[in-house]
């Protein structure tokens, strides 16, 4: 009787452990990270904001924008933003963040800033540049800050 209880018990623990995941076959066995991808990573968010700094902007929208492997995220035109990113090599200091010739804004001291968090290429980036007024920001001819 003894032996029948005994091994009505371990029979009874091993179907618990079963439902439960406990036991050898639970067991996770740690495996190195491996890249998912041929490309570094290149994944954004960008904000625009009202604010003399990005610091203290009040954001009205953030997009994300992904460009590797192709170009995907919630930005409105992501393949245009990342080609534009692209032919700078990811500098965003460099897009060209003044008014277009010929066009005509308000010296009105209303700023707003955009800001880039993330990563381009496998580096990390950040850049944040404020503008006058909203009529720069629009003025500028860069893609990237358009959402």
């Amino acid at each position: 009787m003894r032996k029948t209880t005994g091994v009505i018990g371990l029979g009874a623990a091993l179907a618990v452990s079963a439902v439960l995941g406990i036991g050898t076959s639970g067991t996770a066995s740690a495996q190195p990270a491996k890249p998912q991808s041929l490309y570094p990573p290149s994944a954004l968010v960008l904000t625009v904001g009202w604010g003399a700094d990005g610091a203290t902007a009040e954001v009205q929208r953030a997009v994300t924008l992904s460009c590797r492997p192709t170009a995907t995220g919630t930005h409105p035109a992501p393949a245009k933003a990342c080609a534009e990113l692209r032919s700078v090599g990811g500098t965003f200091g460099q897009l060209r963040t003044g008014a277009e010739p010929g066009r005509v804004c308000t010296k009105e001291w209303h700023p707003i800033t955009v800001t880039a968090e993330g990563i381009w290429d496998g580096r990390r980036v950040s850049y944040e540049h404020t503008f006058a007024n909203n009529c720069f920001k629009s003025a500028a001819p860069t893609m990237v800050f358009e959402f």
